[in-house]
């Protein structure tokens, strides 16, 4: 298999980067200059800064261990996967694109900038990305814990080495613990679904694209935003993932509720019924032949869906029968965390 970078940003507001892809706010043109999204919100009360409590499960939480990444991928990532699939040349490109000295720039440059979590250090933080993983039978990956300002997380999956999931400081502060477990899921999720691979080998292809003379800006147009639908549709897939391992769907809207608007000072007075009241209310107002060719024009070229249709997106799923089966396949915890 080709030696592949992947960088899985989780919530950003920037454009994806060369051999990256966003996972939060909806963000437009490929800028092929670094390798992580972000996005700002505002400051935490220092009193809160980095306060890790156990998460708290009840006894009903279960595991799934013969989960496949295909039991909960969303069709339209399955359909957007197949095209990427077919695109003649692009796992070749990649093994020649791609090599050691870009694998170890981004492995030291973040072995160097962050802490390594482990049961030794901020071991709640170990203990929520190890029980997500087991929720969705996966080994767990190294989690890092960097201090930035701007809220963000995102994952690097390098051949032959072990994957790792970067977590900032402020990403922490500004949610839950159960909330900051769903963001973990959603990390995991890309790695369940081998979503970078594609993502990487597809960026690369448009680069190289527009090298061709003459045709090689229309071809790299053309594969932008074929790349950017697969995006949109790896992004609902994840926050699947994300609500496998809460199990509430409130836990996964309200993380995006507060990427959309929220800040620690309000988090209180945010709802999460009036949120998705919201994204029905866009549904309405884009309903119409020109609202229909607006809502186009606006997310065309938007590497994340937006934030009120994820939010709707997800709490459907939550009450499809897709999910109660997944529910009743699954295996009770076999240990339950308390405070």
């Amino acid at each position: 298999m080709a030696t592949v970078t992947l960088s899985s940003s989780l919530f950003s507001t920037q454009k994806p980067r060369t051999l990256s892809f966003s996972y939060g706010v909806s963000s437009d043109k490929l800028n092929h200059t670094s390798f992580s999204g972000n996005f700002k919100f505002g400051s935490m009360k220092q009193s809160r800064r980095m306060r890790l409590v156990p998460v708290c499960r009840a006894a009903a939480s279960v595991v799934f261990r013969d989960l496949d990444a295909d039991d909960f991928r969303h069709p339209l990532d399955k359909q957007n996967t197949l095209l990427l699939r077919a695109i003649p040349g692009l796992n070749d490109l990649g093994r020649a694109l791609l090599g050691t000295v870009t694998e170890q720039i981004m492995l030291l440059e973040n072995i160097g900038t962050s802490v390594l979590v482990s049961k030794n250090q901020l071991p709640e933080l170990h203990q929520l990305m190890t029980e997500a993983a087991e929720i969705l039978n996966l080994e767990a990956p190294d989690l890092y814990v960097r201090q930035s300002p701007v809220p963000n997380a995102y994952t690097l999956a390098i051949s032959g080495k072990k994957p790792f999931v970067v977590v900032h400081t402020s990403l922490v502060e500004l949610l839950t613990r159960k909330e900051l477990q769903a963001v973990l899921a959603h990390e995991l999720g890309h790695l369940k679904c081998d979503h970078g691979v594609w993502l990487t080998f597809a960026n690369i292809l448009t680069l190289g694209a527009y090298t061709i003379p003459g045709i090689g800006g229309m071809i790299a147009q053309s594969l932008e935003e074929q790349l950017f639908r697969w995006l949109r549709a790896a992004e609902l897939t994840c926050d699947r993932a994300a609500l496998l391992v809460s199990q509430d769907p409130k836990v996964v809207i309200s993380v995006l509720m507060k990427l959309a608007g929220g800040c620690p000072s309000l988090a209180d007075q945010l709802n999460v019924d009036a949120f998705l009241e919201q994204a029905r209310s866009y549904d309405k107002a884009s309903s119409s032949p020109v609202g229909w060719y607006i809502r186009n024009a606006q997310t065309r070229q938007l590497s994340h869906p937006l934030l009120v249709l994820r939010a709707r997106e997800i709490d459907a799923w939550s009450r499809s029968q897709d999910y109660a089966s997944l529910l009743k396949r699954a295996m009770k915890m076999n240990t339950v965390h308390t405070f």
